[in-house]
């Protein structure tokens, strides 16, 4: 090779050598961007479950990361569509009652709606409690999930001044407030006053819990709280409710009356077939 071919030839080198080291190195890719991760929803000692705006937060974003559809956090939070959220802002996203820990977790909870309550005199606070048919054992009541007749809910204060017990069932109870009238099977505990409470919620037979049956708590005057304790049928109670009531009036004598007319009459045809063709 001649001095001049030699020396074109190593440019020509090095750039072949640049383009196979930029081939052979990894290309890094940038991560795709991903919601902030949402714990578990705690709730608090009213029932509720709450969140905190972060800075960048929208409506869709909160909807996204918690599971609530933007149409519930606008009713929940009494928004307009076009509201806007700030930083540090509490929002509602649901009630739940005491859960216990499970297994295997349900499907995401569908908040309910916040009831109107009646505002308690001074110094004292209302307790509405609630028993419920746990269909999903998700230990969070839904929106289709009704009350469980038949329960008992008791609460007493520390100071052993009050006990009331009421029993659970579908109709309205006489001692909830006007505005409850619709949500049907609240047991109302009202005007108690200041102090540290004990309820207790029994089940009745064929129905194990899926929330803790019973909780400590204390009361201010002006509290508004609601509890809710779920329970789930058990195996029995299911076979029970599946079994299909033979109809009344059936009998299987008739049934068989009528298979033997129903003979006879075939019979009868084919002999007049015979008949006629001699």
């Amino acid at each position: 090779m001649s001095t001049s071919s030699y020396k074109r030839f190593i440019p020509v080198a090095i750039f072949l050598a640049l383009v196979l080291l930029a081939v052979r190195l990894p290309v890094q890719a940038a991560p795709p961007a991903q919601l902030t991760a949402f714990p578990t929803p705690t709730p608090g000692p009213d029932g509720r479950i709450l969140y905190i705006v972060q800075v960048g937060d929208t409506l869709w974003r909160i909807a996204a990361i918690t599971g609530v559809t933007l149409d519930q956090l606008r009713s929940l939070n009494k928004l307009a569509e076009d509201a806007t959220l700030q930083p540090g802002q509490v929002m509602l996203i649901g009630l739940a009652g005491p859960a216990l820990v499970t297994d295997t977790p349900g499907p995401s909870p569908t908040p309910l709606p916040v009831l109107p309550t009646a505002t308690p005199r001074s110094g004292t606070a209302n307790v509405y409690a609630f028993l419920y048919n746990d269909r999903n054992g998700d230990s969070l009541r839904q929106a289709d999930e009704p009350v469980i007749p038949g329960g008992a809910i008791s609460m007493s204060n520390k100071a052993g001044t009050i006990s009331k017990t009421a029993n659970t069932q579908f109709e309205a109870d006489p001692a909830c407030p006007a505005e409850l009238e619709l949500e049907k099977g609240y047991n109302c505990f009202v005007e108690l006053t200041e102090g540290e409470y004990n309820i207790t919620v029994a089940i009745p037979d064929g129905y194990n819990p899926t929330t803790e049956l019973s909780r400590v708590f204390k009361l201010k005057g002006g509290d508004e709280t609601y509890i809710s304790f779920g329970a789930q049928e058990n195996s029995e109670k299911i076979v029970e409710t599946a079994v299909i009531p033979e109809s009344p009036g059936r009998s299987p004598v008739l049934a068989i009356l009528g298979g033997v007319i129903l003979l006879v009459g075939i019979g009868l045809g084919i002999y007049a077939s015979l008949l006629a063709r001699r």
